[in-house]
């Protein structure tokens, strides 16, 4: 079938990963040539680890330091993921990395904002913690979170070098998170082990952001049935950072037959150089997965998204008539 017309549900999409090369051709005042932008952006074959992959972020971070720049990279976001057909997005970034110049953090959230509200699509926003960063940022980006909770922000995440720096160092932000009842996913079993995942789980994270190292234990695959942990998978990512050598040795299709909530995302589109139709395309000719099954996992993404049940509800509906569209029946 044409994957372009189904409807699809995305939980883990970077921003600052997913700028459009045009746009930053022209907020570089067309200083690079378009080779060289795509050396900047693009990670290659040769990227060796996740530490080289976030490296690919540095010129989009140095252009997004302006509300006009962070509202207009947000708005064209949400039109490239309406030319997809993506119905609900959970867009996260680090409002932390866009204070460099002259923004304070709820300044950067509501440029966001401004430019998720201009489109019809709709997106709500995870702010992301950084490992490495002080508490006292950090636990901003919490208060903030609480402040605009389901006003446009659902969520918080930790990102940054999972090998680096540890879940644990930060389960006092979580504790606190989880008495502010904001719901949390963690980047963990990406670049580390499952025991990341582990940790991850008992901070009270209700997803986990990539967990493919969950192929390695049979107990915590138990345990992600058991408590409805959803998976924010995304292939070509997990690829290029070298958290699997091979497509073909990705444990996505295990994990989904033993029945854990597994979701289909791109991560980064510019910097993974992928959209959830390249995703999807990826997974079906490498995998026994058929179009039903893409259907699920976004079912399961709507699910689990952070969005209220009430919201949930809507969006399953929504889902449904969809698919109905395209001569499709659940």
């Amino acid at each position: 079938m044409n994957l372009k017309k189904l409807p699809k549900v995305e939980l883990h999409v970077h921003l600052d990963g997913s700028l459009k090369i045009d746009t930053i051709n022209e907020l570089t005042n067309y200083q690079y040539s378009k080779k060289e932008l795509e050396e900047r952006l693009i990670a290659k074959q040769n990227c060796q680890d996740l530490n080289m992959y976030l490296e690919k972020f540095e010129l989009p971070l140095k252009l997004l330091q302006t509300k006009e720049n962070l509202t207009r990279v947000s708005y064209e976001l949400c039109e490239e993921l309406k030319k997809e057909n993506v119905i609900y997005a959970e867009i996260r970034f680090a409002p932390l990395l866009h204070t460099k110049k002259c923004l304070d953090l709820e300044e950067v959230v509501i440029a966001v904002l401004n430019g998720l509200n201009k489109s019809t699509i709709k997106t709500n926003l995870i702010l992301c913690l950084m490992r490495g960063a002080n508490k006292k940022d950090n636990l901003k980006t919490i208060e903030l979170a609480k402040k605009y909770l389901n006003n446009g922000v659902v969520g918080i995440d930790l990102a940054g070098a999972e090998s680096l720096y540890k879940n644990e160092l930060y389960e006092d932000l979580f504790r606190y998170a989880n008495e502010l009842k904001i719901p949390f996913t963690i980047h963990a079993g990406e670049a580390s082990n499952e025991e990341s995942i582990i940790s991850a789980l008992n901070m009270g994270a209700k997803r986990i952001g990539h967990g493919i190292k969950a192929i390695n234990n049979e107990e915590l695959i138990k345990r992600l049935k058991k408590d409805k942990i959803a998976l924010e998978i995304c292939p070509t990512s997990n690829i290029n950072t070298k958290a699997i050598d091979n497509i073909k040795n990705h444990p996505i299709y295990d994990l989904y037959k033993q029945g854990v909530l597994t979701t289909i995302n791109t991560d980064n589109k510019t910097v993974s150089n992928t959209d959830l139709i390249k995703e999807y395309e990826l997974l079906l000719n490498n995998f026994p997965f058929k179009i039903n099954d893409i259907i699920k996992m976004n079912e399961y993404a709507i699910e689990c998204s952070f969005l209220p049940d009430k919201e949930k509800n809507k969006l399953h509906s929504l889902y449904k008539k969809e698919l109905e569209k395209i001569n499709i029946i659940k």
